[in-house]
């Protein structure tokens, strides 16, 4: 097995030298290479790269803007390798990554796997708070990772495996943004490939954002996925709603409360309470525990908000994606 690991960056260069550095660590001993995608960057990193190239195995494209999933599949038509291991540039990976890949994949081989990210303790208080929010089975049930033996797990991009077979069988990613590490994984199922959870191959994802890029972000997400249930409605489950039932929710308690029936928002000061015991227990800091009930709040309603937006485009006014949300759809190049 031959692996290619692609990385596509935009404009940060400070972070591929993080991830390089990393990569030189790795204790797996045979031959990979690295593939990366400088997708139209303003500030590019040719000049990181350069440094590198007598320590690792690296392939440098420089190629107009087109996003981060076509420049996904770009690195991967040029790449040598028969596996493909996919990482965001704000990841750093643990020297045992490549390692207990190979583990995973001699002991069940899978076409597309992927795996947990995880905060190292080198991350800030929010950047903690936010993977907090971003992997906690109270938030996000484990779809990113967060628990073991998921049914159907979808992978994602920042930590994903796809061999060579699934990228031709599939075409790779499609033009939706964010989205299309799901919109790929169903195209997979559909096409009879499995897709498998490796929960030990974790990576450091940084997310180097703030409250209101992160704001941003999710309620992208939530844009997103109303578009995938109707691209897809055979892999539509109930908890991709919940974000939204959050909200109703939420707004129904308030009203509730200021007509003295305060059950409602009790559960909402419980949940609160869970998220806070729990963050904090997990990284062992108080005030981590506050931040993630911030971050919990913001991603729920950012995605909740998105969600409601775009079902009620798609399913009730029943426009099209692109029509009703043109700038979640990148120009392939």
């Amino acid at each position: 097995m031959h692996f290619s690991i692609i990385i596509p960056v935009y404009n940060r260069p400070n972070e591929i030298q993080e991830l390089l550095d990393s990569l030189i660590l790795q204790n797996y001993t045979e031959h990979f290479e690295i593939v990366i995608i400088e997708d139209g960057s303003t500030i590019d990193c040719k000049n990181i790269i350069d440094k590198y190239t007598d320590k690792l195995n690296i392939s440098y494209f420089y190629k107009e803007n087109s996003g981060p999933g076509d420049s996904r599949n770009y690195g991967m038509q040029r790449a040598k390798g028969n596996y493909f291991i996919i990482f965001d540039s704000d990841c750093v990976i643990p020297n045992s990554y490549l390692s207990i890949v190979v583990k995973n994949l001699s002991e069940k081989y899978t076409h597309c796997f992927g795996g947990p990210d995880c905060a190292d303790i080198s991350f800030s208080n929010i950047q903690k708070a936010i993977n907090y929010s971003m992997t906690s089975f109270l938030t996000t049930g484990g779809i990113r990772g967060g628990v073991d033996n998921l049914i159907n797990f979808e992978p994602r991009s920042f930590n994903m495996g796809l061999s060579k077979k699934a990228f031709e069988l599939s075409g790779g990613f499609g033009n939706i943004h964010p989205g299309e590490d799901p919109d790929l994984t169903m195209r997979l199922w559909s096409l009879g490939i499995e897709t498998a959870l490796f929960s030990n191959a974790f990576v450091y994802h940084k997310r180097r954002i703030s409250w209101h890029k992160f704001y941003v972000q999710v309620n992208k997400f939530g844009k997103v996925r109303p578009i995938l249930n109707s691209w897809h409605p055979e892999y539509t489950k109930i908890t991709y709603f919940f974000p939204m039932i959050f909200v109703l929710g939420y707004i129904l308690a308030v009203i509730l409360y200021f007509f003295s029936i305060p059950i409602f928002m009790h559960i909402y000061i419980i949940y609160i309470g869970a998220v806070f015991l729990q963050s904090t227990y997990q990284n062992k800091n108080v005030l981590i525990g506050i931040l993630s009930i911030q971050a919990v709040f913001i991603q729920l309603c950012g995605y909740g908000i998105g969600f409601i937006n775009s079902y009620f485009h798609i399913n009730i006014l029943k426009q099209k994606p692109i029509n009703a949300f043109p700038e979640l759809f990148l120009k392939k190049k």
